[in-house]
């Protein structure tokens, strides 16, 4: 009978622990994707109205309403740059994710190697002894005179 890996709980441990490493990872860049989607969809904006902006100016428009244009569009340069450090922040983010997984998955594969190398001894020993079982068996049935190692 193989002895159970005494480790077992750790790599059990380890195991969940990478799990939710990737778990959290996956929200890393989804929540990264959104801010960048976010940021694109301001710039879209600041451009369709800079462009309309420039067509208003084109048809001529009063003192008022080009500091109206001229205001809406520093709000959304100012929301532009608040998005682009929310995008900065969720890349560094992903990254210290990224890292907090490979330390977790490298942890967990050391010790699922050890589990590995276990399994083998173990598999070894049980080899040895069942063929140490048929040998004697061998001998006692036909009276084989037996082998010293």
């Amino acid at each position: 009978m193989s002895k159970p890996f005494s480790l077992q709980p750790l790599l059990e441990i380890m195991q969940n622990r990478t799990d939710e490493a990737t778990r959290r990872l996956g929200q890393l860049i989804a929540a990264e994707q959104n801010a960048r989607s976010r940021l694109e969809m301001l710039e879209q904006y600041r451009q369709e109205y800079a462009d309309r902006l420039r067509e208003n100016i084109a048809q001529g428009i009063t003192r008022q309403a080009l500091a109206n244009y001229q205001d809406f569009l520093a709000r959304i340069e100012e929301a532009i740059a608040q998005q682009s450090r929310a995008v900065s922040q969720s890349e560094a983010n992903t990254v210290a994710g990224q890292q907090h997984w490979r330390e977790q998955h490298t942890k967990m594969k050391a010790i699922d190697t050890l589990s590995i190398r276990h399994q083998n001894r173990e598999r070894k020993l049980e080899d040895k002894q069942e063929q140490k079982l048929l040998d004697e068996y061998s001998t006692r049935k036909f009276g084989m005179p037996q082998d010293n190692e």
